[in-house]
């Protein structure tokens, strides 16, 4: 399911810090999607913004996936190994290669460096966040867009209202997609990053990839169910089929065979 996507004409390609970096059209297309309901609601506050501000969530949610991945390339640098990145429709890929640009393993790691890596995109996600509302904080800037977990922090809550539409765009752009997506990844499910790092651990302890999955699973169809409950349509499509794809692992009907 997350798996690379094909390559089209209508992919945008550069190199950033010295790794090659593909959109593919699908990315712009799923932030314009779960963007559009959020920054329509939002342009009420700022009338006739509707366009701009889509356009700088589309941005933001750019900048912020692409740090996610960047995350996770630079750990595999430090960790001897190359990597490309690819932002796509579920949000990103870090993919490593050897030095001449082939895909490449990474079961000879160790799994300190495989916890590392997979580690290193939430964490730099979050950090981009921490350094948003910190500076956003220290101007007395209100941040609507926080989860409650933060917004009931005292230092958090409260500010000025932002007047200038831009302003507002990029502060909230910026933190809500940036904690959302690194908390999203961080939750036991394979192939998620909290689902590899979850996989690792328990092989650390002695057990298997059959008690991996069978936990990412579990995590998965609770989220799905709380999709459901909570009226979230893309949190409930995305775990569901995780939650599937996962039991295929296990009855043998995917690609690895059954344990």
């Amino acid at each position: 399911m997350l798996a690379e996507p094909g390559r089209t004409a209508y992919d945008v390609n550069f190199g950033l810090l010295g790794f090659p970096v593909r959109i593919s059209i699908g990315f712009w297309i799923m932030a314009l999607v779960f963007g559009y309901d959020l920054v329509s609601q939002l342009s009420q506050l700022f009338p006739g913004s509707r366009g701009p501000l889509l356009l700088l969530w589309i941005f933001s949610v750019f900048v912020s996936i692409l740090v996610h991945e960047l995350g996770h390339a630079v750990a595999m640098r430090m960790c001897g190994q190359q990597a490309s990145i690819v932002l796509y429709h579920f949000g990103g890929l870090a993919i490593p290669q050897n030095a001449y640009g082939a895909r490449f393993s990474k079961k000879n790691s160790s799994k300190a460096e495989k916890i590392f890596i997979t580690a290193a995109g939430p964490l730099a996600q979050l950090t981009l966040a921490a350094i948003v509302i910190g500076v956003a904080r220290a101007r007395d800037f209100e941040i609507l867009l926080m989860p409650d977990f933060l917004s009931s922090v005292p230092s958090l809550a409260g500010g000025q209202p932002i007047d200038s539409p831009g302003m507002f765009g990029l502060v909230n752009f910026l933190v809500w997609p940036s904690v959302m997506w690194a908390l999203l990844n961080l939750i036991p499910v394979y192939p998620l990053d909290g689902g590899q790092i979850a996989k690792e651990i328990i092989e650390l302890f002695g057990g298997t990839l059959y008690h991996a999955i069978v936990l990412s699973m579990g995590c998965a169809l609770l989220m799905a169910a709380y999709g459901v409950m909570s009226g979230r349509l893309f949190m409930t499509l995305l775990f569901a089929s995780l939650a599937y794809s996962n039991y295929e692992m296990l009855t043998g009907g995917g690609s690895r065979g059954r344990f």
